[in-house]
């Protein structure tokens, strides 16, 4: 997926304009970085963790069993 593919869906799913998209998605790329940056782990709710270090490292989230998984 491209960023513009998940911005589209974001702002389709939100009933926003692209734009404003595209600044929440830039906003929380930010945060994510900076967090990292400062040896920080970010937790992306459903997904996973990333990990700082050299290289940073994706932890996936262990499945759960809940109601959303098909």
């Amino acid at each position: 997926m491209k960023k513009s593919d998940l911005i589209n869906e974001v702002a389709r799913q939100r009933g926003m304009k692209t734009g404003a998209a595209a600044d929440q998605m830039d906003r929380a790329v930010t945060r994510i970085i900076r967090a990292l940056r400062r040896g920080q782990r970010a937790h992306l709710p459903g997904l996973g963790t990333i990990a700082p270090g050299k290289p940073w490292t994706f932890h996936p989230d262990q499945k759960s069993g809940g109601p959303d998984e098909r």
